[in-house]
């Protein structure tokens, strides 16, 4: 019934040819059947999947959506919030026009070159005051890769300050540092085949059934692979596994060390590609010795016959693919921990080849656009800040001296808030996300926000917990409303168009920028002949020619024939290559990776007599992020109205608490009230889950501001919690 409703609600009419398109008053849609005039090909902005999708427009509206089945990534397939995308442009919520805060709080509407005029001398007036590091950026996952590309060079060329970082940092650099410190370099070395092909998948951490729906077809293909699936918390994909794994929270270094010790101990090691092709084995030999089996059974949770199933399963396989996504990232180790996974790979010989790969996931839909091409943790095609080459040949392809471009990345995320607390930062631009609800330990970055003279926050969305705190606010378009390309996690090039208009004066966040440049006086010198996107994507083909993220031998037209390509892409590989590091070689100084071994360490938080729980926050197959856009899709705030707390029967029995009772969550730094309670054994006792999309109940009022002191990436998934039971009103019934 539910599936028929979902259906009715997208517009699909099962009795007409299946274009054709109808609606559904349940959901607040009363127009009559529409069929489009036309269908754009285009790329989803939801999460890093990538799936390709047909956009129907008529009379300048998209009306419907479906899966492109010639998309490679999906053939056809969407998940629920694919299918349902294109309503959060006709959100009530769009920005629309730019804003100005007056004295008393309000915003009120000026013209774009008011607009312009006061942030480029506001902001040009506090660098004058207290230095150039004293303005900061702060971006999104979520631009096309020509937008990051033009914004990073308007940020360290234009307004001069390297203080920019994005919301990727919240998610994925610790991806990033993992990569780094065992490759050489960042850049995801499998693909979606390997799901398909690999004899053993290991997920860790990753809920891919719920979060990366479209790849949970790739692994079902997969007739003849042993999934093991490691997660505190019985997810809908450990549900599937042939082994799961229940750890405990935070001990995935143990486990890990712990396999390790027992490929090395039953000679389950590939010595001649180690010895060939990589640095550290003896030393790694001897720290995995401190690892023996009920050693890491104790640490971990685990009883020692799974430990040994796993084992026994990755040391027999031809093919191993490893893959994680925010169980691991979100750690105070996460760096360390993604290397260790790429150390596991190495010493097995698993890469380079299709279902061989340690495959970090990524989390929004171009995350990895601007790791390649954003110039916050790198500069553009993977170069380093401090390598005097990588800074010559950037000069030498932007015609500027050398000097002008930094020697060194600026403050990450969590240090830019911090040195706005410390008042170093007095100025801060937000494009595209909304730190007013992700961010953790909210009432800090609240003080942090209050302590700014200039809060600019460029958003398609208007009002947001963020807008509302701007002081100028500049509506962009988005999705569906602009045109450039997305990377997706396998490193595909994919392009994105544009269907319909922006509303109202909104614009491209691209035209922003060029527009930006030109008031501060290096449009020409900084985009020189830029007209358009593609303009943009050009020059990134010459900035990543002869670099890893090769994209050389790509073109729009190029990527709409083949439904994008993985890069790299040039002469040797004109349609792209599915693995990195066939041949052995890694982007090193010597050409070998680095089999890194660590040492786990004490969560940042344990539970005491006072905060007995712990928390683990996550996401829904329903809901993105911070709900800017799947707030406004009726059919998926239906599913998902109102967030939820679980937890397991042992827990609710203690509590005296029964399924639908309403209850607060409580830790040192913030309460979350009226949780309503779903009791369920997918949560493992002295454990609770709760989803971080509802900002109503956000569940960054009670993480830590604990991050990796190597990415910066916050450990959103352990704090201690309580719970308090909430009184009933009047005495009815909780269930909401």
């Amino acid at each position: 019934m539910l599936i028929e409703k979902f259906k009715k609600f997208l517009g699909l009419d099962i009795k007409e040819e299946k274009y054709a398109y109808a609606s559904d008053p349940l959901f607040g849609y009363t127009s009559a059947s529409k069929i489009p005039e036309k269908w754009i090909k285009t790329t989803c902005g939801y999460c890093s999947v990538g799936c390709g999708m047909l956009l129907g427009v008529k009379k300048g509206e998209i009306v419907a959506v479906r899966g492109d089945e010639d998309a490679p990534v999906n053939h056809g397939k969407l998940c629920p919030k694919g299918l349902s995308e294109h309503y959060s442009i006709k959100s009530p919520q769009r920005a629309k026009f730019p804003l100005i805060r007056d004295h008393a709080g309000l915003h009120e509407r000026i013209t774009w070159e008011t607009a312009y005029q006061q942030m480029v001398e506001r902001i040009k007036a506090t660098q004058q005051k207290y230095g150039r590091e004293s303005f900061a950026v702060l971006s999104t996952g979520q631009l096309v890769t020509e937008e990051f590309y033009a914004l990073g060079k308007l940020v360290q060329l234009g307004f001069k300050t390297n203080n920019y970082d994005g919301n990727t940092t919240l998610c994925m650099s610790s991806a990033v540092v993992g990569y780094k410190q065992s490759f050489g370099s960042d850049g995801p070395p499998g693909s979606y085949q390997g799901l398909e092909k690999a004899d053993v998948i290991f997920l860790l951490g990753a809920n891919i059934a719920d979060n990366h729906p479209i790849l949970w077809h790739h692994l079902i293909k997969n007739k003849h692979g042993t999934l093991i699936v490691c997660d505190p918390r019985k997810s809908k994909t450990a549900n599937f596994a042939n082994i799961y794994l229940p750890i405990k929270p935070g001990k995935d270094i143990d486990l890990i060390n712990g396999l390790i010790h027992l490929m090395i101990k039953w000679g389950k090691v590939d010595r001649a590609f180690i010895e060939a092709h990589t640095h550290g084995y003896s030393d790694l030999v001897r720290h995995a010795e401190n690892y023996p089996l009920e050693i890491v059974a104790v640490r971990t949770g685990l009883t020692e016959e799974k430990i040994l199933q796993t084992a026994k399963c990755i040391g027999n396989a031809q093919n191993v693919f490893f893959a994680w996504t925010m169980g691991i990232n979100h750690s105070t180790q996460g760096s360390d921990t993604v290397s260790l996974i790429n150390t596991l790979a190495l010493i097995t010989g698993n890469i380079g080849r299709t279902g061989a790969a340690p495959m970090s996931i990524t989390g929004q839909c171009n995350a990895m656009g601007t790791r390649e091409f954003g110039s916050t943790s790198s500069l553009p095609g993977y170069r380093k800040f401090e390598n005097d080459k990588d800074r010559q040949e950037l000069a030498r392809i932007w015609r500027v001296r050398e000097e002008e471009i930094p020697k060194k990345r600026g403050k990450n995320y969590p240090e830019i808030i911090q040195d706005i607390l410390d008042g170093k930062i007095k100025a801060l631009w937000v494009v595209g996300t909304n730190p007013l609800a992700s961010f953790p330990d909210q009432q800090r970055l609240k003080a942090a926000f209050g302590k700014l003279t200039l809060l600019v926050v460029q958003d398609g969305f208007h009002p947001t917990p963020t807008t509302e705190l701007a002081h100028l606010v500049l509506p962009a378009a988005i999705w569906g409303e602009k045109k450039g390309t997305f990377t997706n996690s396998e490193r595909r090039v994919n392009l994105v168009q544009a269907a319909v208009n922006p509303p109202g004066e909104a614009k491209t966040d691209f035209n922003i920028f060029l527009d930006l440049a030109l008031y501060l006086g290096v449009r020409e010198k900084l985009f020189p002949k830029w007209r358009t996107e593609e303009d943009a994507f050009e020059e990134i083909k010459a900035v990543s020619s002869g670099r890893l993220c090769d994209y050389s031998g790509i073109t729009y037209q190029k990527m709409l024939e083949l439904g994008g390509i993985q890069w790299p892409c040039n002469d040797q590989n004109p349609n792209g290559k599915d693995s990195l590091y066939t041949d052995g070689v890694f982007p090193t100084e010597d050409g070998k990776a680095r089999l890194l071994y660590v040492e786990s360490s004490p969560k940042p938080e344990d539970p005491d007599n006072s905060y007995r729980l712990i928390l683990n926050t996550g996401r829904t197959v329903e809901h993105w992020h911070t709900r800017t856009k799947t707030a406004a899709v009726p059919i998926l705030e239906y599913l998902a109205p109102i967030p939820w707390l679980e937890i397991n029967p042992q827990t609710a029995q203690y509590y005296e608490i029964r399924p639908n009772d309403k209850v607060a969550l409580i830790s040192r730094r913030g309460r979350v009230k009226d949780l309503v309670v779903r009791i369920t054994e997918t949560v493992q006792p002295g454990q609770v889950f709760l989803p971080f999309h509802y900002f109503e109940k956000c569940a960054n009022l009670l993480t830590i501001p604990a991050f990796d002191p190597k990415s910066g990436e916050p450990n959103y998934k352990q704090c201690a919690v309580r719970i308090e039971k909430m009184p009933v009103a009047n005495g009815a019934e909780a269930m909401t």
